[in-house]
């Protein structure tokens, strides 16, 4: 008889979430896992200095790989995108970050996806194929100055906001 395997895709998607997680939590954030994954796998809950959960999330897809693919430069990992998921992620006011996890280095890279797509010169989401790949610069590290960078995107989010409010309101 033979028995189920556990494949390598679910544990290096495992060690990515607990990757992260430890991360957000040495922050002193908490993170919900998402069960059903439709676009998003993790959300970052965030508190101030009185430990008083604060507006707004974070949110996080992650991709788990055992062969990175980086460009010529060494410096710059190439990474393909499902256009499908780019519809959900770029017309998410908060921001939408990507964490590719290098398993076999045991690191992570992010990409916050709002504003690369934002900065990119004649980029049209309905004018390209069913893929698209991003390039994450290797010194887009994670850790907790890059959480906490996560969480200042938030807030100057929210910042444009209020004052949307105030001038309409």
């Amino acid at each position: 008889m033979v028995k189920k395997k556990r494949p390598r895709e679910h544990i290096i998607a495992d060690l990515s979430v607990n990757h992260v997680e430890r991360w957000v939590f040495l922050c002193g954030y908490s993170v919900e896992r998402i069960e059903h994954d439709y676009g998003f796998d993790l959300i970052i809950f965030t508190y101030n200095v009185d430990s008083e959960i604060e507006n707004g999330q974070i949110y996080l897809q992650l991709k788990a790989t055992d062969s990175l693919r980086t460009l010529a430069d060494q410096e710059t990992i190439a990474f393909s995108l499902a256009r499908s998921d780019l519809e959900l992620w770029l017309f998410e006011p908060m921001p939408c970050i990507l964490i590719v996890y290098d398993a076999q280095l045991d690191i992570a890279y992010w990409l916050y996806l709002q504003a690369y797509f934002e900065n990119l010169s004649g980029f049209d989401l309905f004018n390209i194929g069913e893929s698209v790949t991003v390039h994450l610069p290797k010194t887009n590290i994670l850790n907790q100055e890059a959480v906490k960078k996560f969480a200042q995107y938030r807030n100057d989010i929210l910042k444009q906001l209020k004052g949307v409010i105030r001038h309409y309101g």
